[in-house]
């Protein structure tokens, strides 16, 4: 009697955790021509993508663009088959900028010292860079959009609504991410100093908004798990979660609150593969990248 007991009270212990991790990402299909190794919760790294060991091009991503990798690297592939072994990284552009800078990135017990051929993030942060690259080009456009739950239970119809006392917010930390100096703009707009003070510093204080390191997986689980009600992020991220059909809604922010997101890559002067370098970028520019973008919720000139 006692054992069927200790395995029921496994079994819905097992469940239970189980649950707790139903939403993590991946939330793309990973590579998996091997032995497939990914453990929710323990072993899962989202953010590195394709071959580690000796790649013929390393592309670091403004993180916000994890959504379009899959396809995106497929494509190229296709397009470029002499390029079989490619590893790219979607961490936020300001982590990215500082693996250039410091050399490496230590993530749990692993090193990546591989610089990359490509870098791409928003206007400002290629502008702070603009010595290193030997050519830049402009290739998609995204705005702000809010993230909520199903049904949007909290009611929230626009970025004024984040300072609503209690109110649980998700926020891009602006130290670590380029989108939370952005969402403070629309801030701004949508209420004054008043309104980015209230959810950046009264409610930091007591705890209702949450600043995130890495918003892209941060805000999309703290909503999904019930541990945020509402997160500013780029639309094409909010789109993304739909398209995927975890229980979340996107909500509009008004074109008069709302800022404007440019995508710029950069080749970098001493990229290690120059040739594949010169290939992503024509390729990043051309018609059958534009269609990715456009299919996964960005603006395309």
């Amino acid at each position: 009697m006692k054992r069927l007991a200790f395995c029921i009270l496994y079994f819905f212990a097992h469940m239970a955790a189980a649950q707790q991790h139903r939403f993590d990402p991946p939330w793309n299909k990973p590579m998996n021509d091997g032995l497939n190794f990914t453990i929710k919760g323990i072993d899962n790294v989202p953010d590195l993508y394709g071959d580690i060991t000796d790649p013929q091009l390393v592309v670091f991503f403004a993180g916000n663009q994890f959504m379009v990798i899959d396809e995106l690297l497929a494509a190229f592939r296709k397009a470029y088959p002499q390029y079989t072994r490619v590893f790219a990284e979607t961490l936020p552009p300001g982590i990215l900028a500082k693996q250039i800078e410091s050399g490496s990135i230590t993530i749990g017990n692993m090193r990546i010292s591989h610089q990359p051929d490509v870098y791409t993030a928003g206007k400002s942060r290629i502008a702070a860079f603009s010595d290193r690259f030997s050519r830049t080009e402009t290739y998609a456009r995204n705005k702000l959009a809010l993230m909520v739950p199903k049904g949007n239970p909290g009611n929230i119809r626009g970025l004024a609504d984040l300072g609503r006392k209690g109110l649980r917010v998700a926020m891009p930390n602006p130290e670590w991410e380029g989108i939370g100096k952005r969402i403070e703009e629309a801030y701004v707009k949508a209420g004054g100093e008043a309104l980015k003070q209230k959810i950046m510093s009264e409610k930091v204080a007591d705890g209702t908004t949450f600043l995130t390191q890495i918003h892209h997986r941060q805000t999309p689980m703290r909503i999904l798990y019930g541990e945020s009600e509402a997160g500013p992020v780029w639309y094409s991220e909010a789109f993304y979660q739909q398209m995927i059909d975890h229980p979340i809604e996107l909500v509009e922010i008004t074109d008069k609150e709302n800022i404007e997101a440019v995508y710029i890559a950069g080749q970098l002067k001493n990229a290690p593969h120059p040739e594949a370098a010169r290939d992503f970028m024509n390729f990043l520019t051309g018609a059958e990248a534009k269609k990715l973008y456009r299919k996964y919720g960005f603006t395309i000139d």
